[in-house]
């Protein structure tokens, strides 16, 4: 995507004052990246601003900055036509399900995941019951453990031969909003070994896999809360986890350019804030529950919009990292400004009052 959308804290003493501003934040009760601290009528309000996404680049052993170009082809890789290969991690609920659906929905095949083995189970059996048995398949699988993703991917492989599509999804906040000191040693573990250790784990797995496939493929990091570096008050392990997220990314994407490699990319995608378990449990203050009714929407409503725009990346040929985000600036901006013009979207999930 060629424009960026950032946020930033302000005051406005008045609703004629300006709201576009350059530096970026975060929600301290959201899984998206947004915060909005300023205070209008005892509310928050959001300013937003944007930049171009830069290149990425390297720097050789001359110390000559150079910027990657990435080849939307090349000599060995075959066209990556659909129907494609989808797999998801943390897919037997919320958005990760809501994508499963979706690329099932478009004749997509889907392999989904999760630790828990009989949500796995229920989850397939409610898919194939919609799509048919041969286009969803599901494995226990435990991100955190090596073993488990090679595993993750012998299963694919059997099943599918290939992956085009691979969705880290797979995540976790140990449903816990509180300062750190509070936190339990548990909680931090579960958050950090998901969060980070996980993504690592099947990032690395993936390009392996993808490496070895005459189609290449597109691995997609999903980001949250905390992930453009704005503070995540309340649960700052997810936050910190998060930012790390579109470091890794950053970082895969140019080992794979320095390396020549022209037929696996990593991405980054934001669904925004979505009405999850996972968000709706930090919904305990009068502000969280604004921006939520505000500018939440339901996992299904965001995965209708994302897998156009995820399935668009293979379909155009391109081998370019891009950033998919659900929730705009734009469409934050307007939202709000809705609301406080029209009083849209009142306790639209919850009561506020």
């Amino acid at each position: 995507m060629a424009m960026t959308p950032y946020l930033h804290f302000t005051t406005f003493p008045s609703i004629s004052s300006p709201l576009l501003f350059s530096k970026p934040h975060h929600s301290p009760f959201t899984q998206p990246p947004y915060l909005f601290a300023p205070q209008f009528n005892r509310y928050t309000f959001l300013s937003v601003s944007s930049r171009q996404n830069q290149k990425p680049f390297a720097v050789n052993f001359s110390s000559q900055i150079v910027y990657a170009e990435s080849s939307s082809s090349s000599n060995t890789r075959e066209p990556m036509l659909p129907p494609y290969n989808v797999l998801i991690t943390g897919s037997t609920k919320g958005i990760g399900y809501a994508l499963a659906k979706e690329f099932l929905q478009t004749g997509d095949n889907v392999i989904i995941c999760s630790r828990s083995a009989e949500r796995v189970e229920s989850a397939v059996k409610s898919l194939r019951e919609e799509f048919g048995e041969q286009h969803v398949w599901g494995t226990k699988c435990d991100v955190r453990e090596g073993q488990d993703v090679k595993d993750l991917v012998g299963f694919a492989q059997r099943n599918l031969k290939y992956i085009d599509i691979w969705i880290n999804n797979a995540g976790s906040n140990a449903y816990s909003y509180k300062p750190l000191a509070e936190a339990s040693d548990d909680d931090l573990i579960e958050v950090v070994t998901t969060n980070t250790l996980g993504l690592m784990i099947c990032c690395r797995e993936a390009i392996k896999m993808m490496l070895n496939q005459p189609r290449g493929g597109h691995i997609f990091n999903i980001d949250g809360a905390g992930s453009d570096g704005r503070p995540t008050p309340r649960f700052a392990a997810y936050g910190a986890t998060k930012r790390s997220v579109v470091h890794l990314t950053k970082s895969l994407q140019a080992e794979l350019q320095m390396q020549d490699v022209k037929n696996v990319v990593v991405h980054n995608l934001s669904p925004g804030m979505v009405t999850t378990d996972l968000l709706m449990s930090g919904a305990t203050t009068k502000q969280a529950k604004f921006f939520i009714n505000v500018l939440a929407e339901p996992a299904e409503v965001v995965a209708k919009s994302l897998v156009p725009s995820i399935r668009s990346v293979p379909a155009n040929g391109s081998m370019k990292p891009t950033y998919i985000r659900f929730l705009t600036g734009i469409k934050a901006y307007s939202q709000i400004f809705s609301r406080f013009a029209f009083g849209a979207r009142r306790n639209r999930y919850m009561p506020e009052d």
